[in-house]
């Protein structure tokens, strides 16, 4: 259980669409954005600031495919001093979580008391990739590219979307329950977007247009208002799952994210009003084809940690890498009993999540603490717990006080 550990900022950019608005954003420029305005949101010199956690899950999409040293080249473009060290890391959806988990560390251990954490994805940025041409000797014929977003998940390994359907099965989750869950995601989106709520943790973006006005972007461009459950039952399964969909799974999003977080001696030393207090978080891992329950285990060790119990909770947030993950980890956390996850059910995901609001994979997890800080705030204050679970059955949970 960590003590007096506190986020004083948080921001993020709109999530953009495969392909849509936020395409042609280099990586770093992208990542800069937030980790920039986290900073100037509360007047904070980035002399402050005393490490970078950054979670960078494909440095393909870099100007610099080789050691691109990500989170360097952001803070540089971010204004912060040259002198600030920082770490990139790959935990693929479980990173902008970890990223503050290793922050915390870092305090507790005394190092640092200032840090920032969080991370950037562009799937739109994902290069076609040409294996083994070097050293094949190729004089003619055809040459084949690999496209690292096709059936995405592990070589070695049977897709995510396939292990997290065969975990669905095993629970009892129905294909319908997934589209049902999918739709609430929208909807709750929708309902939390218009009322105003996503103002406290978006950045909109103003982007040129050649001959036209700019663009503002100041919605998750991943949103469908017009979503039915008709539209979502006539969506195949994708590589042959039985209830996995295209419709009850993220998009591949482009987007960031960035949290300031410090002791909070720190903060008083600042003048700043801490938003949330870091409770407790923890990191598991499970077999690498159980990542639909994952979750549910790093809830289970924060709680512990925390000495707290799920009643202790307020509103929770379960990312949903699949509409499945949130369905089967809420059953887990009851040890199966249905009435008891329904009833979890109803402060889960209260302004949607992924499905709805997009998955740039390694921002995401700073994303639904920042979301779930902000909504205890408009609250009055209480517990949340977030968790995520990344490739290969990884997962981190974290519980924040207001």
């Amino acid at each position: 259980m960590y003590k007096d550990i506190v986020i004083v900022s948080a921001v993020r950019t709109p999530f953009g669409r495969y392909c849509g608005t936020l395409k042609e954003f280099d990586y770093f420029d992208l990542g800069a954005i937030p980790m920039k305005g986290v900073l100037d949101r509360v007047k904070v010199p980035g002399e402050h600031v005393k490490e970078v956690f950054w979670g960078v899950g494909d440095t393909s999409v870099c100007k610099d495919v080789y050691t691109s040293v990500a989170a360097r080249q952001t803070l540089i473009k971010a204004g912060l001093p040259h002198e600030t060290p920082s770490i990139s890391f790959d935990k693929a959806c479980v990173s902008a979580m970890s990223a503050v988990h290793y922050g915390c560390r870092a305090m507790v251990a005394g190092e640092i008391d200032c840090a920032i954490a969080g991370g950037a994805t562009s799937f739109s940025q994902e290069p076609l990739i040409l294996r083994g041409l070097r050293w094949k000797g190729f004089r003619i014929g055809d040459v084949k590219l690999e496209d690292p977003l096709f059936a995405l998940g592990y070589k070695d390994f049977d897709p995510v979307s396939v292990t997290t359907d065969k975990v669905a099965i095993e629970y009892g989750v129905s294909r319908e329950e997934q589209d049902e869950w999918a739709l609430r995601s929208h909807q709750r989106y929708g309902e939390a977007w218009k009322s105003g709520k996503f103002e406290d943790e978006m950045m909109p973006l103003e982007i040129p247009q050649p001959k036209k006005d700019p663009i503002v972007l100041k919605i998750d461009e991943q949103y469908r208002p017009d979503i039915s459950m008709d539209a979502l039952a006539r969506l195949p399964g994708i590589y042959g799952c039985k209830g996995v969909t295209a419709g009850n799974a993220p998009g591949l999003n482009d987007g960031a994210t960035a949290i300031l977080f410090m002791t909070r001696k720190k903060a008083d030393s600042l003048g700043l009003e801490p938003l949330a207090e870091i409770v407790s978080m923890a990191s598991i891992a499970r077999p690498a084809d159980r990542m639909a329950e994952a979750p549910a285990f790093a809830a289970a060790k924060a709680l512990a940690q925390a000495g707290m119990t799920l009643d202790d909770i307020d509103i929770l947030e379960i990312n949903e890498a699949f509409a499945a993950v949130p369905l089967v980890s809420t059953l887990k956390m009851v040890d199966q009993d249905r009435k008891k996850a329904k009833k979890l059910r109803e402060k889960a995901n209260i302004n949607g999540s992924a499905i709805a609001i997009g998955h740039p994979n390694t921002a995401s997890g700073a994303r639904i603490l920042m979301n779930l800080m902000y909504e205890l705030r408009r609250r009055g204050g209480g517990y949340a717990m977030g968790a995520i679970c990344g490739g290969l059955a990884q997962a981190d949970a974290c519980i924040l006080k207001v």
